[in-house]
């Protein structure tokens, strides 16, 4: 079973790449005029997925997003592939995202706050 500690690093590592994310996503936005520009994302999920196959005791703080090109939309005639109501849609999601992360970190520490008081 995961420690408190280690299930507050996990949230704080899905905050970071929500982060992350959004960077990816206004520089998408920012390049996409730009001729031969391809969009980038964030592999998190997928990083989380294999540490938690691996071990339940990994250490949260060494869990780092990863920015990559995912090549898997069409190209438009100036070779770039950046859609603005795909990064609208992807920005919606990160933020529902970024916002379930914080509330389950304020749940967390709120139910540590009680244990101490009791």
């Amino acid at each position: 079973m995961a420690s408190d500690m280690n299930v507050i690093g996990v949230i704080e590592a899905g905050i970071r790449a929500e982060g992350s994310r959004q960077k990816a996503i206004a520089s998408n936005i920012a390049n996409m005029n730009a001729p031969g520009y391809r969009r980038s994302d964030v592999r998190f999920e997928e990083i989380l997925s294999k540490a938690l196959r691996r071990d339940d005791n990994f250490d949260a703080t060494d869990l780092e997003p990863e920015f990559y090109q995912p090549m898997n939309t069409a190209v438009n005639a100036n070779g770039n592939d950046v859609s603005l109501d795909t990064e609208v849609g992807e920005m919606v999601k990160n933020s529902l995202r970024h916002r379930a992360y914080m509330s389950i970190l304020k749940a967390k520490y709120n139910q540590m706050k009680q244990a101490i008081q009791v």
